[in-house]
């Protein structure tokens, strides 16, 4: 019998429900949601169970999920505050574990380990910061100078690969791309600009006004803008993560604290609520796991390539950081930061598509990702201790009348 686009998005939606469910049984081993989501997503695929099968709807919401997952990386990330020394060593820090990735990424590739050098170089340089955030934010990390460090070094680990992909594994020529980038960078800019204007009184109260009417007039706008800056950055021969990921510092850029305050709670709603767990369900079940258990030297590279991470991108943190930052914190940082997921299922994602990245090498890399999200949170944590200026978020059940104003948190 042929499953129908209802039926799929049923099971997915179940596997949605059941992962944050999951998630707090296993709440004292903080894993977080995604770990299940793609988990549960691999259950119902065709690997085991074979539940579910993806269509062009599916496909769609997909696409959708990405993008709003990129959009709330962008949005979550307070690029005013991360200024000075936390933004210059998490660049330059980058800078070193991309010359380190490429460099083995070379080696792997002229032993016809891999296809690709740049591929896997990126691969391997990635941090998870999304999937970090409401870790460093229930341990009232986020204000602390520890927390600007990793927040910085974070984002510069999503949004510099997003950059490098977009330059380097465009369609066009590398050149061609630096000039389409510079000129999407200039149209953001201008709308940044626009953006950061103060508000005329008559368009704060219409925003007030419709935030909570049927009509979710400031819901629209946002959403208008990501979907925008994705047509631009599309229209462009640019990556569309680009497109969402500026729509995200643009919005943040936008909002009065009143209005950010109303507005986060819906936009994670409609992010974390839907259209991003339907991402990490679809990608486990799309995940290749005959082609990872199809050899012992494909399932071999898994613990090879979570060493990998944590030397390329996390061995630099301890020697970049050693007059900012105690023993300690800065083994703790190096193991925060060498967590990767959701932007390596996108670069393996883009290695399968374009032919330059074998199954077995991307189910590998994804599979060294859901053990970097369970392993190195846990450890960095654990090695960090208690941080001068950390405030954990008190998370007893509020008062009636209360839990409105303290806001949701993620679990991504």
């Amino acid at each position: 019998m042929e499953q129908t686009a209802a039926q799929a998005l049923l099971i997915i939606m179940a596997a949605a429900v059941l992962a944050p469910i999951l998630a707090e049984l296993l709440r004292k081993w903080r894993i977080p949601s995604v770990l299940f989501e793609l988990l549960l997503g691999i259950l119902i695929g065709p690997a085991v169970l074979g539940w579910v099968e993806v269509d062009q709807f599916v496909g769609g919401l997909t696409e959708l999920g990405l993008a709003m997952l990129f959009f709330m990386a962008g949005y979550e990330i307070n690029f005013s505050k991360l200024k000075g020394k936390p933004v210059k060593l998490g660049a330059i820090g980058w800078g070193i574990s991309l010359a380190i990735a490429l460099a083995v990424g070379v080696g792997l590739a002229q032993s016809g380990v891999v296809i690709s050098s740049l591929l896997i170089g990126l691969a391997l340089t990635t941090t998870a910061i999304g999937t970090l955030m409401p870790m460093l934010r229930d341990r009232g990390l986020l204000q602390s100078s520890f927390g600007a460090y990793i927040l910085a070094a974070g984002a510069i680990g999503e949004f510099g690969p997003v950059i490098a992909i977009t330059i380097l594994l465009g369609p066009s020529e590398p050149g061609s791309e630096l000039l389409l980038l510079l000129a999407f960078a200039a149209i953001a800019a201008m709308v940044a600009a626009i953006a950061s204007r103060p508000q005329p009184p008559a368009v704060i109260e219409l925003m007030r006004k419709h935030l909570s009417t049927s009509s979710q007039l400031p819901v629209r706008i946002l959403l208008l803008t990501l979907t925008g800056l994705v047509l631009l950055a599309t229209t462009l021969g640019l990556d569309n993560l680009l497109g969402a990921f500026a729509a995200g510092i643009i919005a943040k850029i936008a909002l009065n604290k009143e209005q950010e305050e109303a507005l986060e709670p819906k936009l994670e709603a409609i992010g974390f609520g839907f259209l991003i767990p339907v991402f990490f369900v679809v990608s486990g079940v799309k995940f290749d796991l005959d082609s990872l258990l199809s050899s012992p030297s494909t399932l071999l590279k898994v613990p090879v390539f979570l060493v990998m991470m944590l030397i390329i991108r996390g061995v630099p943190a301890l020697f970049l950081y050693r007059k900012e930052l105690t023993v300690r914190q800065r083994s703790a940082l190096s193991l925060l930061q060498a967590t990767a997921l959701p932007l390596l299922v996108v670069i393996t994602q883009i290695g399968l598509k374009s032919g330059q990245m074998r199954p077995g090498n991307a189910a590998a890399l994804v599979g060294a990702g859901m053990l970097s999200v369970l392993i190195f949170p846990l450890a960095g944590f654990a090695v960090l201790g208690k941080v001068e200026g950390a405030e954990p978020v008190d998370q007893t059940p509020a008062p009636p009348g209360e839990s409105e104003a303290l806001g949701q948190i993620s679990d991504h």
